[in-house]
């Protein structure tokens, strides 16, 4: 199996790890700096983007539980994906249980950016 090299990082960046998708393409997870509390979720969007990142999706906030765990406060974290059959919803993630759900995008949640590095 082919290895994969760890990309640079920027001052107080954490690399996450790989996502690789079955087809063979995939990218690095960074996660940034910074941890953005009581938001909402359009509210979050915009701060991850002025943070020069993305709010991670659900794979990316799971691989951030696996690896990155003790980063996060155990509570709920928005992910950048809205719920398929509600636009007033979004997904999050619990990183105290390690749960995921859906919450309203108008409740007031935590936030953390990543950039993504395509391999």
């Amino acid at each position: 199996m082919k290895q994969i090299a760890q990309p640079a990082l920027n001052e107080n960046e954490i690399y996450a790890g790989a996502i690789i998708n079955p087809d063979g393409t995939g990218h690095h997870v960074i996660l940034l700096d910074g941890d953005h509390d009581d938001t909402d979720w359009q509210s979050a969007m915009d701060w991850a983007k002025e943070q020069g990142g993305d709010l991670p999706n659900r794979v990316e906030t799971a691989l951030l539980f696996n690896q990155l765990k003790d980063r996060f406060k155990p509570e709920w974290y928005w992910t950048n994906e809205q719920h398929a059959s509600s636009s007033d919803y979004a997904w999050c993630q619990d990183f105290g249980s390690g749960g995921q759900g859906s919450d309203r995008e108008d409740d007031e949640l935590r936030a953390r950016a990543v950039r993504r590095l395509d391999i």
